[in-house]
């Protein structure tokens, strides 16, 4: 099996690639040097020159706060960026994986969303985003677009990485507890993401790992599994604190719990719990 992966220097797509790999397929990674996925023309010459079996679509403008101001380039990469390479993938048959967000809903529920419930983004890059889905959907006919939340991997920042050096270096960490989600591990979604494409139960999934928690509850286990795993010693004290004393340009959502309507619909495995994850990711660190 053949599969293109854009995005693939980033801290999913890394990971993507690096699966793939080891299970025996076909891959073309593609980052912004290998194929520009605002360039339609580009998009269509690599992808039908390549001609995948699925596409995985990686590539996205993730800067939540920097997109708030820079619209025109959040949709250029969330939305058009996503029509192009829906558009060149639909040319040449192939399955279309649209990595999308929890961000497409409006954060303020207080159950957890399912694949189904309606979209209401509050921040530009939720709204490019869900733009994305919408042509997505309206131009492939074999789709799967995947929600995830919280991501975390190897490569790349993210919240682990930083709570790692800050629980290091400051004597007090304050960190909110009035938004909760499901901290998700890049190798876990890698591993679903290979397990769908092999399929053709198209449609909308949310994949993150099962369980929630608070930003201060993950930061609480993140030290709790380290000083453990890493032996690391934590100098902070850990205080909640709640959103309003953290301002950002973008609305960040209270609840960003997703629940797995679809993976257990189309009899797919759940994906572990984030506890476990974490702690494969610590060790991956230690290695």
């Amino acid at each position: 099996m053949k599969v293109l992966v854009t995005g693939s220097a980033g801290q999913l797509g890394q990971d993507v690639v690096l699966l793939l790999q080891q299970e025996g397929y076909e891959v073309l990674g593609c980052d912004r040097q290998e194929m520009d996925i605002t360039n339609l023309d580009q998009c269509v010459d690599i992808i039908g020159r390549f001609a995948p079996d699925a596409v995985i679509h990686c590539a996205a403008h993730t800067a939540v706060d920097a997109a708030e101001n820079d619209i025109d380039a959040a949709y250029l990469i969330n939305a058009t960026g996503t029509r192009n390479v829906a558009l060149a993938a639909e040319k040449v048959g192939s399955k279309l994986v649209y990595i999308s967000t929890d961000y497409v809903f409006d954060g303020m529920g207080t159950e957890a969303y399912h694949e189904y419930d309606n979209t209401d983004p509050k921040s530009i890059y939720g709204k490019s985003k869900r733009a994305g889905e919408i042509l997505a959907q309206s131009l492939s006919s074999r789709y799967f677009i995947v929600r995830t939340s919280w991501v975390y991997g190897k490569y790349g920042n993210n919240f682990v990485k930083t709570m790692l050096k800050l629980g290091q270096e400051k004597p007090l960490l304050q960190v909110v507890d009035d938004q909760k989600g499901s901290p998700t591990y890049t190798v876990d979604l890698a591993h679903f993401l290979l397990e769908l494409i092999q399929t053709e139960k198209y449609g909308v999934y949310h994949a993150s790992n099962s369980g929630a928690c608070t930003w201060y509850e993950f930061t609480g286990a993140i030290f709790e599994e380290a000083q453990d795993i890493l032996d690391l010693n934590f100098t902070a004290k850990l205080e909640p604190c709640d959103t309003e004393q953290f301002p950002r340009p973008a609305p960040r959502p209270r609840n960003s719990v997703m629940e797995h309507l679809s993976i257990r619909t189309n009899g797919f495995q759940d994906i572990r719990h984030w506890r476990e994850g974490l702690r494969d990711f610590l060790l991956e660190l230690k290695d």
